[in-house]
Formats: C-alpha cells, sequence, structure tokens
C-alpha cells in the first residue's frame, strides 16, 4: 500500500517511523516533512494549507490512505475536500474538527451532554468577560476560542492578568478567533488519553503525560509540550471506565447524532480531581509530542489499524503494546515559545545510537549540505523505551548529551511525578 503524511512534526516523524515497519508498506510520502522523514519517507515540499497541490500528488503517486497529523488542516476540511475526491484520510471531517477548532463549540456539547468539564462562560464582549472575571475567584483560566498552537491557555492568578489576556485575545493576538472562553481552574493532575474511532466503534489508543509549562518543575508559559512519557502511572480500571462513559463515548455518540460520526484519533487532555476526569480539551489528531512515545510503544501494525479505521471496520483488530515505559525529551531553540533562534546547525545528532528502544524524532529541521539545521521552536524528541521510566529518562539524558548544538535547551524532569512516586 502507498500512504502520505502531512505534516513536519516530531508527531509526523514518529507515524512515519511507525510505518515503516509495516511489511504492507511499498511507498511512504511526508508533505512537507522534514530531516527526520526524509530517511523514512520520500520528503515532498508543499504547503499543507494547498489541498489542490496536495491532492496532485496524492494522485501522481498512487496513494491509498492519506494520515492528517496536525490540526489547522483538519479544521479547514481537507478530509471533506479529499474524501470529495474519493481519496481515503484518516481524521475527523471540518464539522467534527470543531471539537478542536472551538473551544466554545467544545464546551457546548460538554453541558449539553453532561460531560464532566471545569465550569465556564464564552465571550465575544469584553465587559460581559469583566463581569463573569469579577463574580468568579481566582486563579482562572483564559482560552483563546480557535486554534492556537498549544500557546492560547493562560492561567491568571489575578483579575489584572486575566484583564490583559481578555484584551490579547479579543484584540486579534491569535487569528482563528476573538471570542475568549473563560475557566475555573481546576486543582489535579493532567492525563492524556487517546481513542482511534471510525463510524462503528472505538478502540483505546494509550495514556501519556505530557508537559507544557516550559520550565522544570512545571513553571513558565505553555508551550506545544516540552517532553512526554507512557503509560500514565495516574490511569487504573476504574478511572478508565469514567473515562469512557462519562467522557468518550458521550461525545462520539453526540457526534454521530449531529450527523458527523467522529473518525481518526481523538485525544482527551483530561484533568483528575480526587479520581474523577475532567475534560479539558479535545485534539483532534494525536498528540505532540505524546504521539513519539506512543509509536514507541505500540506493538499492533499501524498500517493494519488505519486501513481498517478507512473501511469501517476496526473492530477487527486488537491493538496491542509493549508493556514498557517511554519517555521524550524535547529539544528546543533558546527563546521558545517566544522568539526564537532559526537556522542553527545541530552538530553529533548521528553519534546518538537508534534502535528499537532509543529513536531521535524531527520536528523542526531541515537538511542542507548533509548538515542539520534548526527550523522551529520545538527541534529534536530524544525518545527511549525501557522497563522502567527513570531508566527511560535517564537514557534520553544520556543520548542528549552526546548532540553538540550551543542554541538548544531542555528540561531533564520529564516525568518528574511518577518517576518521585515509584
Amino acid at each position: 500500500m502507498n500512504l502520505a503524511v502531512i505534516g513536519s512534526g516530531g508527531r509526523e516523524h514518529s507515524i512515519c517511523y511507525k510505518l515503516k515497519q509495516s511489511n504492507k508498506i511499498d511507498k511512504l510520502i511526508c508533505i512537507p516533512g522534514n530531516a527526520g522523514t526524509q530517511t523514512l519517507a520520500e520528503n515532498i515540499n508543499i504547503d499543507i494549507k494547498n489541498f489542490k497541490e496536495i491532492l496532485k500528488i496524492i494522485k501522481i503517486k498512487n496513494i491509498d490512505i492519506v494520515v492528517i497529523g496536525p490540526e489547522e488542516p483538519l479544521v479547514n476540511g481537507i478530509v471533506d475536500f479529499l474524501n470529495k475526491e474519493g481519496v481515503k484520510v484518516l481524521g475527523p471531517d471540518k464539522f467534527a474538527s470543531k471539537l478542536e477548532g472551538s473551544k466554545a463549540f467544545m464546551k457546548d456539547l460538554c453541558k449539553k451532554n453532561n460531560i464532566p468539564t471545569a465550569k465556564f462562560g464564552v465571550f465575544e464582549d469584553y465587559d460581559s468577560a469583566i463581569h463573569f472575571l469579577k463574580s468568579n475567584k481566582t486563579p482562572i483560566v483564559v482560552k483563546a476560542d480557535g486554534l492556537a498552537a498549544g500557546k492560547g491557555v493562560s492561567i491568571c492568578n489575578n483579575i489584572e492578568e486575566a484583564k490583559n489576556k481578555i484584551k490579547e485575545i479579543m484584540e486579534g493576538k491569535f487569528k482563528s478567533s476573538k471570542k475568549v472562553v473563560l475557566e475555573e481552574f481546576l486543582e489535579g493532575e493532567e492525563l492524556s488519553y487517546f481513542v482511534i474511532s471510525d463510524n462503528n466503534c472505538y478502540k483505546f489508543f494509550g495514556s501519556a503525560q505530557d508537559h507544557k509549562k516550559v520550565g522544570e518543575g512545571d513553571v513558565g508559559p505553555n508551550t506545544g509540550g516540552m517532553g512526554a512519557y507512557s503509560p500514565s502511572n495516574l490511569l487504573n480500571d476504574e478511572l478508565e471506565n469514567k473515562i469512557k462513559k462519562k467522557i468518550i463515548e458521550p461525545t462520539l455518540k453526540e457526534m454521530k447524532n449531529l450527523g458527523h460520526p467522529y473518525t481518526g484519533f481523538l485525544y482527551a487532555g483530561l484533568m483528575i480531581s480526587n479520581g474523577e476526569p475532567y475534560l479539558i480539551e479535545y485534539n483532534i489528531r494525536m498528540g505532540d509530542p505524546e504521539c513519539q512515545v506512543l509509536m514507541m510503544r505500540l506493538k499492533t501494525d499501524l498500517l493494519e489499524i488505519l486501513d481498517l479505521v478507512t473501511k469501517n471496520e476496526l473492530k477487527k483488530v486488537n491493538i496491542e503494546w509493549y508493556d514498557d515505559n517511554a519517555i521524550t525529551v524535547v529539544l528546543c531553540a533558546k527563546g521558545y515559545p517566544g522568539n526564537y533562534i532559526k537556522d542553527s546547525e545541530i552538530k553529533n545528532i548521528y553519534k546518538v545510537e537508534t534502535d528499537k528502544n532509543n529513536q531521535i524524532f524531527h520536528a523542526g529541521t531541515y537538511i542542507k549540505d548533509n548538515r542539520v539545521f534548526s527550523s522551529g521552536g520545538r527541534v529534536l524528541n530524544i525518545t527511549s523505551k525501557a522497563n522502567k521510566l527513570k531508566v527511560a529518562r535517564d537514557k534520553s539524558l544520556e543520548n542528549l548529551k552526546k548532540i553538540s548544538w550551543i542554541d538548544g535547551f531542555f528540561r531533564r524532569d520529564i516525568g518528574w511525578r511518577a518517576v518521585n512516586k515509584k
């Protein structure tokens, strides 16, 4: 079979890595890809907003299934566009993509279906938002309604800070929307819970814990993710049953009732408070960097899973996982998540030996004159798998030491809560 993966991040590199292990793969292309996917697939440099050009390549390369990595093309309707042309695509349609594309849509769906989530208000008017703000205690969470590349959420500890964030969003800081969602701050620990779904059923697709804050000890501004580990040590049978019955199943049922059955990967970002799950956000695709650790732990042929989803036959596969723990540490460009250094050479990447337990997944990189350069804020994902989480983290940090890059930084404490509990 011939597959195309759309995207250029660590998520897409790890998906290509897993697909390449399948003996059913004949051809693999990545649009536009990065320096890492280049070793596994044919990179084709097309703007992922240009659906017509993507379609041309899909036809020329006789692609059987297209896997959409990032959220933006999904929210913009790439699945609807390609489906009309008879192309099999893994991902939700434009309407179902509102689960991530509009936080207001997601919160209203929760309210309608009694899905546990933080108390909230949705505002387009500044004065109404401030009235809600003053009638609620701090800290309070301020969110941009639309896509914001992981940077549209702020936990504000006082009224003035919240006012500033509200004003920024309403004045158009994030082009996707000027609407603001305000919600209560929930105490607890985060859990990333993944499922994959077709029109008829869904299956568990792993758990993880992401680390959003830029600084060690979870301090500083939010990022797209500084690292992750899997499986989450929070998940047990009782909690998982609550997540399925109270959150996942009501959501999938409602999407079907709305005439847009959810297909593809669905990622529930949860807060676990006193043993109860609360939905913080939905992502309509695999997480990044969670995907990297899940691809290391996935035992079942990924291509087989994706093929069955596109045929609405997911129930035929039993998805299996390695028992090992996996961890990924994200190597970032200095200045991230603000203005960061670009086009900086990264040396000695190839001194890190890669195998089934150790991988480097590229995110913001490109190759020029056989040398690797940075092109993004999050640049490399140093990923390891071992029987114990601390062993996996130690190996990732050991591999990081072999890489020479004066313009990079990373968190050494990924998985700190889980490691400290054991």
